[in-house]
Order: structure tokens, then C-alpha cells, then sequence
């Protein structure tokens, strides 16, 4: 796919979901962060994905740097204006234009490849609504296809096209399941994450002095990798070689219940924290972090 994809500027301002809009609502809400490490590992899990983010991002030495940038995009997109999210889908497209190389079974992959793309901004719609499902608000029918439609909408800003991904979401279940089921697989990558996420010692979230990270690091690692897990597909969790039983299920269940009861005693700004994201990382936004990566980890065949 050429650049000619990415939409201009005179039509940012159609494809950015308006204040008020579902998407405004959703997105943003501040309990939906414990599920960030689902929508990566359902990213790395395909093989394009997965062996570009393998060979190219240094994932386990920066976990959050990933982890941001992933923010970063979603919320820079939805939250920061139509100016910045042309910007940040020209730069997310660009850079991912040097990303290629061949896979692990010696297939040749490159990062702008159509389906792969797709897929990844696919991911983050299904986090969304599977997270609010859990921990988050109750989304009625109707809301989730008009979400699906802005959706879509805003993939054109890093180049998914329309016929990337299905019309409607009774398409897209469908669409999702059969990627699951036909096209994700148990690569390196994956467990990477999961050993990465799951690890009490990872290097601290940006920003938090070392005496809080010491605090925070071991309920959260246990979080991240309750909700990684809980929220995956049971045919990938077989497929992962990862073990949930009744013990695990239950803890996943008081977990997401103590969350979504939370939502009472949350002020607004934090069920849409979206806005006060982009306020914090404005400075990253507007100089480019969202679409930076570290160089190779080691020599890659290229295409």
C-alpha cells in the first residue's frame, strides 16, 4: 500500500470521533489500562506482528515505552484534535515502512502488509468493548456498531482501508474469531510479553518515582497478567500452552467484579481519562514518540 492511502487533511476532521461520541466514551475510560498487555499479545501472536516487534522493538528492555506508544496512538488519535491524529497516523505509517524481514518459519513479512495492519488496529476496538464488558460499563447493541463504524473510520488515518475489515461487528466477531482460530500462533514473541508483563522486576512505568514502583510493582505485575490471560479466547490460552483453572477464574472474577463496582466511586474525569492523557503526554505526542523504535536487536533478512 502506497502512501496515497492515508487520507488529507481536509479529512481528519470526518474520520476523528467528535466529543460526546461513543468512541470519546469508551476509549478513554482509566480501568480499561489493566488490559493493555491483552491487545498486545493478541498483536504479537499473529506472525507479521509478532516477529516485527521481535526483531525490531527491544520489547522486553522497554516494556512501557511499548506499552505507551500503543497509548499514545489510540489516545493522541481519539483525544488530541484531528491536527494531531493526521500526524500521528502519518508517522505511524512511516515508520513502519523499514519493518520487514522473514518470519521464524522463513516466510518473507512486512509490517505494512494489509491484513497485518488491520488486525492491529482491529485488536485495540475488540480490548475496548471485551475490557468495558469486565470492568467497565454496560454497551448496548446499537452503541457497539456505531462504535465499530468510528472505528473503522479512524483506521484510515494510518492507511486501513475500508475493505480491510468487515462492514458491520456482527462481521467483525466473525472476522475475529476466525484470525484467532486460522491465523495467531505460539510465537516467541508471545511469551516475551507474558514473561515481560508478568515480571515483579521490569523496569518502572516512566514517570513514577522508584519508591512507588517498589509499592506498586508485584500487585501490578499480578494484574497485568490476570487480565492478559483472563481476557484471551480459550482456544488461545490452549493454543499459548498458558494455564487457567477454577483457582484462577475466580481471582480473574473478584478482580474484573471489584473494578467494574469501582465505577461508582470514580470521578468523570478518570471514566474519560482520554483528554487528561494527552494533556500529560503532549510534549511525546508532539515531537513524535508514538511512532519511535529502538534499532534492530540483531541482523534481520531484509525483503
Amino acid at each position: 500500500m502506497s502512501p496515497s492511502v492515508l487520507p488529507s487533511a481536509e479529512e481528519y476532521a470526518e474520520l476523528v470521533p467528535a466529543r460526546g461520541s461513543i468512541t470519546w466514551k469508551l476509549a478513554g475510560d482509566l480501568r480499561l489500562m489493566g488490559g493493555a498487555g491483552y491487545a498486545l499479545l493478541l498483536q504479537v501472536a499473529h506472525p507479521t506482528v509478532g516477529s516485527g516487534v521481535g526483531q525490531y522493538s527491544g520489547f522486553a528492555q522497554d516494556p512501557w515505552g511499548r506499552l505507551l506508544r500503543t497509548l499514545d496512538y489510540v489516545n493522541g488519535s481519539i483525544y488530541g484534535g484531528p491536527e494531531m491524529a493526521g500526524e500521528i497516523g502519518a508517522r505511524v505509517r512511516n515508520v513502519h515502512k523499514t519493518i520487514k524481514g522473514t518470519t521464524q518459519d522463513g516466510k518473507r513479512y512486512h509490517a505494512l502488509e494489509p491484513e497485518a495492519f488491520a488486525w492491529v488496529h482491529a485488536t485495540l476496538a475488540d480490548s475496548i468493548i471485551r475490557n468495558h464488558h469486565h470492568v467497565g460499563r454496560t454497551i448496548t447493541r446499537d452503541e457497539r456498531e456505531v462504535f465499530w463504524q468510528e472505528w473503522r473510520a479512524l483506521g484510515r488515518l494510518i492507511g486501513v482501508r475500508d475493505r480491510d475489515l468487515p462492514e458491520d461487528w456482527a462481521g467483525f466477531r466473525l472476522y475475529f474469531d476466525r484470525t484467532c482460530s486460522d491465523v495467531l500462533v505460539d510465537h516467541p514473541t508471545v511469551h516475551e510479553v507474558l514473561d515481560t508483563l508478568g515480571k515483579p522486576g521490569a523496569p518502572p512505568v516512566p514517570g513514577l518515582p522508584r519508591s512507588v514502583w517498589n509499592l506498586m510493582r508485584m500487585p501490578l505485575a499480578r494484574e497485568l497478567h490476570l487480565m492478559t490471560v483472563g481476557l484471551l479466547p480459550p482456544v488461545l490460552r490452549e493454543r499459548f500452552g498458558l494455564a487457567w483453572g477454577a483457582a484462577q477464574q475466580l481471582e480473574f472474577d473478584v478482580l474484573t467484579a471489584s473494578m467494574k463496582r469501582s465505577g461508582a466511586l470514580l470521578p468523570p474525569q478518570l471514566k474519560e481519562f482520554g483528554p487528561l492523557y494527552v494533556q500529560w503526554r503532549r510534549k511525546q505526542l508532539e515531537r513524535g514518540d508514538v511512532a519511535s523504535r529502538t534499532p534492530p536487536k540483531r541482523d534481520v533478512a531484509l525483503v
